[in-house]
């Protein structure tokens, strides 16, 4: 599937052995690990996240058991893909001849910690979500690879230097309403989380003023509960690695 951003996400899953079982493209509102579930590969870990840039594409690579697809393809035809539900707008309303815009967004994000706590960002008014906390991070500039993106956006945001990383998990979600700009969207969001580590944490800092990150804080595990969290990171930040 090719993103609004010109980006093809690839999902792999391989046996213990690297033994590659399938490989397809992501589609649009599909979620990877739901998909290879109902393709028969279950257990799905990510174990790797890779790219080249031209053409731009992530791959996901996932150890998986089971005995799904041999090769390349969608695993178990078009009816394998499982898609998210779409979640759309309460007070949504559209023109009669208005089309969404069909948009995939591949964003990385970090589970980052440090001596000082764990580091979320509070967005700013130029998101759908002011003044809520979540995870450092953002979409990959064309052509990035996801690493590279990530110590960009955590610098950017936060003023932080990542010293360790290693892929987590891959959260998605599916969403149809207008975006800030007022644009109409039928929003794929891809969101790639790492779990990381700060050894010189400093006071954060917002480098990257005017964008969607208003502020950044070092939080401890207790102060998490009760706080205003991002929708799409509350379930998520209750069950963070160890």
């Amino acid at each position: 599937m090719t993103s609004g951003g010109g980006t093809v996400v690839v999902v792999v899953g391989v046996d213990d052995a690297g033994t590659e079982l399938t490989r397809f493209d992501l589609a649009h509102g599909a979620d990877p690990e739901e998909t290879l579930a109902a393709s028969g590969l279950v257990g799905a870990r990510l174990v790797a996240v890779g790219a080249h840039a031209e053409p731009h594409v992530v791959e996901l690579r996932y150890r998986v058991e089971g005995a799904g697809p041999q090769g390349s393809g969608s695993p178990g035809g078009s009816s394998g893909v499982v898609r998210r539900t779409v979640v759309r707008d309460a007070d949504l309303h559209r023109a009669p001849d208005e089309e969404a815009y069909v948009f995939q967004r591949v964003a990385v994000y970090a589970v980052l910690r440090s001596d000082r706590g764990l580091l979320l960002t509070q967005m700013s008014d130029r998101t759908n979500a002011r003044g809520r906390w979540g995870l450092a991070g953002g979409g990959l500039d064309a052509g990035e690879e996801p690493e590279a993106a990530l110590h960009r956006e955590v610098w950017e945001e936060s003023g932080q230097r990542v010293d360790r990383l290693q892929p987590w998990r891959v959260t998605t979600s599916h969403w149809v309403g207008r975006a800030p700009s007022g644009r109409l969207e039928d929003f794929h969001a891809v969101r790639v989380v790492y779990a990381a580590w700060c050894a010189e944490p400093t006071e954060p800092v917002v480098h990257d003023v005017g964008g969607t990150t208003q502020a950044s804080a070092w939080f401890a595990a207790t102060e998490l509960e009760g706080l205003p969290l991002v929708t799409s990171w509350s379930s998520l930040l209750a069950d963070l690695p160890d």
